[in-house]
């Protein structure tokens, strides 16, 4: 039986709703048995899949973007016993394009039809799992600023996002990681699953779900706006790895420490008094 978790106000004139559709039918068409749940608010996706896989539920699907699935996987009694499908629905989808699934609901609906799976990573910090980026820096300002904003959807992220980049300041950040320890400036400081964020912005385009690794990508935060706007530039045409601003290594463990208790983001999902020591962990499987 597929358990599938929607969220009817996920996208674009509630784009869940229609491929919750499309794959209702995709599943019908090809005999596969599934229930739909409804969220309702903040929260209901994880107790939802909380009550499913306690109750010894495995297969999970997603129709929603990267906050309802952030909810499913924290959700999971134990990720290793769980097969988790997701038709992107949401706004920005970041996590999809790391795990090349099909935007169309009914391809995407294909990938569960077929049964494989694959394994795939998930970060955990401090009590939470992360699907595909967790940092702090610029990128919580611009969520911060999405929050206390009256629009919606990607105009809105792009807004705040240049509001931020005229008035952050950044602040000092110590990383400590596999041998690893200096004190850095941070403009922004990740831990990359997945290779974008913020609606495609590609902050780690080398990153793969599957190997095991985390991605830490430091952007220094000096040299006045006039830096700062070009580290912001390279960001956007995904070659911030090669600005010379930038640290990126591979790590199994990755602790940030800032000079200041902060908000940190868990798949665009807004976190305080969390402490930010991040690990890769295996053995969620995956339709993809």
């Amino acid at each position: 039986m597929i358990h599938i978790i929607v969220n009817p106000t996920a996208g674009k004139k509630k784009l869940s709703v229609k491929n919750l559709a499309a794959v209702k039918q995709t599943f019908t068409d090809n005999n596969l048995p599934f229930t739909v749940y409804e969220t309702q608010k903040k929260g209901d996706g994880k107790e939802i899949c909380r009550r499913l896989t306690e109750a010894g539920e495995r297969d999970i699907v997603v129709v929603g973007g990267d906050g309802t699935l952030h909810e499913v996987l924290n959700g999971m009694a134990n990720p290793a016993e769980c097969r988790l499908g997701l038709i992107p629905s949401g706004t920005g989808n970041d996590f999809a394009l790391s795990a090349n699934i099909p935007m169309n609901a009914v391809e995407a609906a294909k990938l569960i039809v077929r049964g494989e799976t694959k394994e795939t990573d998930y970060i955990y910090l401090d009590g939470q799992r992360c699907m595909n980026v967790c940092g702090l820096g610029m990128d919580v300002d611009v969520l911060e600023r999405c929050n206390r904003g009256k629009m919606r959807g990607k105009l809105k992220y792009l807004k705040s996002l240049l509001s931020s980049l005229f008035s952050f300041k950044g602040y000092g950040v110590e990383v400590v990681a596999d041998g690893y320890q200096k004190q850095h400036s941070a403009l922004i400081a990740a831990a990359c699953n997945g290779q974008a964020f913020g609606g495609g912005i590609r902050i780690c385009p080398t990153a793969e779900i599957g190997d095991k690794k985390l991605n830490v990508v430091l952007v220094e935060c000096i040299g006045g706006k006039i830096k700062i706007i070009k580290a912001f530039l390279e960001l956007m045409k995904g070659n911030i790895l090669s600005y010379p601003a930038t640290t990126h290594f591979l790590a199994d463990k990755v602790a940030f420490i800032p000079e200041k208790p902060v908000t940190v983001q868990l798949d665009g999902e807004l976190y305080t008094n969390v402490k930010f020591e991040a690990e890769i962990r295996d053995g969620l499987q995956m339709f993809r």
